[in-house]
């Protein structure tokens, strides 16, 4: 039961043009359904009040004449029109209609409606000298007029209705047919076609921006598989490097043995495995950063002056000059592993670029932590400092090689920074070359601090 509940196919629901249509008829029927019900119920009560009112005249008109004597009980009792008249005194009730002794006294002055020889009536009454007069007048007119505005009324809604649909149906259906056309647009778009966009129609409205926003979506698209392209590419370029120089080294070992010594092939085969190891690591790395995941769920203290500090006494042991008088505490909080590698790999590229000594400083300012590092090598064009933070970019290119570079870390720089909600960027150093600086959100102070 399970299994054929699972097969079923998925219920379709019904398209947007007929949701909307629907919607809309129902919003419609509604308002004109309670519209003619209150129109109806209003004809009809004021109807009858214009009987009613038209009857009270009549009524005190009749007690005047009554009460004068130009109006006779005889004259009253022959009175033969749409009026029922009802006299009634303490020595009986005198009616121009059998119908007319069957009407209530209203009481208070207000008129009612009642029922008489078959017909709804309004009835009002006073008091006369000669004793209580009561009259009423057939609601028969106003019943008629009643149901000929109902009739027209059924006729009339359904038929508006049905106009409403059609409207909204043509409305909507020219709006969705350019949603239809950019659908088949998007859907001819493959891997082969991501140069393409959508068209506009230079109205500027709402499908105008809705096909800018996919256009912009496609850019994104498109340099996202070119970068994913490239990197493949330059992946590729950069592993089959060491592989070429170990492979050489081992044909040229075989082929003469006497000509390469066992040390020397294995000196190669541990540097380029090295190499190759080192470029595999830093793949995986900006993957995961991709990814957002390297730096979620491992934020703690990190003191960006302690790896600066660090960095100092690793270049000082290696016999470089280096300068630590600008670092200053900056605390913030991430990953102390990826920012210890991001605040390496700017040092590393400061040491080989800088032609004597390179300067190391870090402040907090505006909320914000930075880090910086100076050389005084040739420094950074301004037109390329973008892009020396993308992967296996080298402005240099041989000394990179020859120095070990892979074209990676200054990528990994910034994409540390960007995991960890922060940027990286090269300007002009004070020594006439460049400074890379990481900057990060500085850790909220503590409480009471």
């Amino acid at each position: 039961m399970a299994e054929r509940a699972r097969e079923r196919p998925p219920r379709r629901r019904a398209s947007i043009r007929l949701r909307i249509t629907a919607a809309a008829v129902a919003i419609v029927a509604v308002a004109l359904g309670l519209g003619a019900a209150t129109l109806v119920w209003t004809l009809e009560r004021m109807l009858q009040s214009s009987v009613a009112a038209q009857l009270a005249d009549e009524l005190d008109a009749l007690a005047q004449g009554i009460d004068d004597g130009t109006i006779q009980t005889a004259a009253l009792v022959q009175r033969d029109d749409d009026v029922l008249v009802a006299l009634r005194s303490p020595t009986g009730v005198v009616v121009n209609a059998d119908a007319a002794a069957t009407l209530p006294v209203p009481s208070g002055g207000e008129a009612l409606t009642a029922e008489a020889d078959g017909e709804r009536h309004v009835v009002v009454a006073t008091e006369a000298e000669a004793g209580t007069i009561v009259v009423a007048r057939s609601l028969a007119p106003v019943d008629e007029a009643v149901r000929s505005t109902t009739a027209l009324l059924a006729v009339a809604v359904p038929l508006a209705l049905i106009l409403v649909a059609t409207v909204v149906w043509i409305v909507v259906d020219r709006a969705l047919a350019h949603v239809d056309r950019m659908r088949a647009q998007v859907d001819e778009i493959d891997a082969t076609g991501l140069d393409r966009r959508i068209g506009t129609t230079s109205r500027g409205d709402e499908l105008d921006r809705l096909a800018a926003t996919m256009n912009r979506m496609l850019d994104r698209v498109e340099a996202d598989a070119r970068s994913r392209q490239r990197f493949v590419s330059d992946a590729s370029h950069e592993l089959r490097s060491p592989l070429a120089s170990m492979r050489q080294f081992a044909e040229l070992a075989r082929a003469h043995p006497e000509a390469v010594r066992p040390d020397e092939l294995t000196d190669v085969v541990l540097q380029e495995g090295e190499r190759m190891h080192g470029i595999v690591e830093a793949l995986l790395l900006l993957a995961r950063l991709d990814e957002r995941a390297a730096a979620s769920g491992q934020r703690q203290p990190v003191d960006l002056d302690d790896l600066a500090l660090a960095e100092l006494a690793r270049v000082r042991a290696l016999g470089r000059a280096a300068d630590g008088a600008a670092v200053r505490a900056a605390p913030v909080e991430g990953d102390a592993r990826l920012l210890g590698l991001a605040c390496r790999n700017l040092v590393d590229n400061a040491l080989r670029h800088a032609r004597e000594r390179i300067v190391l400083g870090s402040v907090v300012r505006d909320g914000r932590a930075m880090l910086w590092v100076d050389d005084d090598g040739a420094g950074v064009p301004a037109a390329e400092r973008e892009h020396v933070f993308e992967r296996f970019v080298r402005l240099d290119e041989a000394r990179a090689r020859d120095d070990g570079g892979s074209g990676l870390g200054l990528a990994i720089v910034r994409q540390v920074a960007r995991s960890h909600g922060g940027d990286a960027w090269v300007t002009s150093a004070p020594l006439g070359g460049a400074r890379f600086v990481l900057e990060l959100p500085a850790a909220p102070e503590p409480r009471g601090a």
